[in-house]
């Protein structure tokens, strides 16, 4: 698929000599009728004439009349795959095929070259009426109520944490961890946040349980360490913040049904749309508003689960918190897996280096290492430390996602866009 890529450079010429073998054989009446008189022309005409020799007029006249059909060959497997144009289009896309290669082809875009590659794929009978969209699933009730289970089980494994002391309420956290982790997955494989890529929660997990444990373990190595707990814990009770938890978790729901609709008028927008800049400048301001839709969700919930909990709702590194995890997981159901889990181990891991500098500080010697932290808590509280580190990865994730989400190779169906790799 190399020789597509190899197209769609603007300084490549229009002569047949900057091209490669088989691009020059499917381009030939593309720039022969043009370039009949120009230089490439008069220093090829004998290898032409010769090769014309050796074929038949019919042959020769049928070859250079029909670059597209070179070109249907060799993404053979993509056209004979596809339900409609949009997915060849798509596919054309993510191999570096643009408006102005398809204009070589004597197209105005991807999307006509798409249509007339789809409607000469060699076909039986008349085709089959298009399935449903696995992208763009309707709202039902099974992985609607899959998407609310988490946040039921957290509030629910909340509750009986503080209804119990001892023992019972360590089991009782066993269990609610379990419960939620198990629901969390279910939810995550079902419905709009599924996704063919297998992704591990090494740091997912890591991040939800800071947003649980690490202001308290923050506060405790800014006094002096483990053995320095802080006021109210003198019974040994380790100190969670559960609001910022409980609202995540919570927010699965609308997080679900933000990516419903993202999916659905994305496919919308590539229907209708006629370019790939066109589809590119309609798709961003959906993916931003889809983004947006899901913070006023969850800063309602925060103040909610704040107010019944009786504790600080946490919400700047609860959103911070909440935005990475979103565009993650949109990047991840899209065919972006790579660049999301970077991200999430770069901010878990900038979260680990910040409490490991603290006790590090507090060896002979070393009190320098403490410095960026300490300096950081005085400025901006314990919330600093998560609300930076989740605030710099989401904010490096929409970047991204405005980029790599408004490509229409993200939208077409898993089996039929071969996308190149990150």
């Amino acid at each position: 698929m190399s020789g597509l890529g190899e197209l769609d450079r603007p300084e490549t010429p229009r002569s047949p000599g900057a091209w490669d073998e088989r691009s020059r054989r499917s381009l030939t009446d593309v720039g022969g009728d043009e370039g009949g008189t120009d230089e490439s022309g008069s220093r090829g005409a004998g290898t032409t004439a010769s090769s014309r020799d050796r074929q038949s007029p019919t042959r020769a006249r049928r070859s250079n009349a029909d670059p597209v059909k070179a070109l249907m060959h060799r993404h053979r497997e993509l056209c004979e795959r596809a339900v409609d144009p949009l997915e060849i289009a798509a596919g054309l896309e993510a191999h570096g095929v643009t408006d102005r290669t398809a204009a070589r082809f004597r197209h105005r875009d991807v999307f006509s070259l798409a249509e007339e590659m789809y409607a000469r794929v060699p076909r039986d009978d008349d085709p089959a009426p298009r399935p449903a969209d696995p992208s763009a699933p309707r709202i039902g009730a099974a992985w609607l109520v899959l998407a609310l289970l988490p946040g039921v089980l957290c509030a629910a494994a909340v509750a009986g944490l503080r209804l119990t002391d001892g023992r019972p309420r360590l089991i009782a956290a066993a269990v609610g961890a379990l419960a939620v982790t198990l629901a969390l997955r279910a939810a995550l494989r079902r419905g709009p946040l599924s996704a063919a890529t297998r992704t591990t929660g090494t740091w997912t997990c890591w991040l939800v349980g800071y947003a649980l444990l690490g202001d308290g373990l923050l506060r405790t190595a800014l006094a002096g360490g483990p053995d320095a707990l802080p006021d109210g814990t003198a019974d040994g009770a380790w100190p969670l913040t559960a609001a910022p938890v409980v609202a995540l978790a919570l927010s699965c729901a609308p997080a679900a049904v933000s990516a419903h609709l993202f999916a659905v008028r994305a496919r919308r927008k590539l229907t209708s749309s006629r370019g790939l800049a066109d589809f590119s400048a309609s798709v961003r301001p959906l993916l931003l508003g889809t983004f947006a839709l899901y913070l006023g969700a969850l800063t309602a919930l925060l103040t909610l689960t704040g107010a019944v909990l009786d504790e600080p709702a946490a919400h700047p590194q609860a959103l911070a918190l909440g935005a990475l995890l979103l565009l993650a997981r949109l990047l991840t159901v899209h065919g972006h897996a790579h660049s999301a889990t970077l991200v999430l181990t770069a901010t878990a891991a900038a979260e680990g280096a910040a409490l490991a500098t603290l006790f590090a500080g507090r060896l002979p010697g070393c009190d320098f290492l403490a410095v960026p932290v300490e300096a950081l808590v005085a400025v901006c509280g314990p919330a600093g430390v998560p609300t930076a580190a989740c605030g710099v990865g989401a904010l490096t994730l929409l970047v991204h996602a405005s980029r790599r989400l408004t490509r229409a190779s993200a939208h077409a169906h898993a089996d039929a866009a071969t996308g190149r790799p990150e």
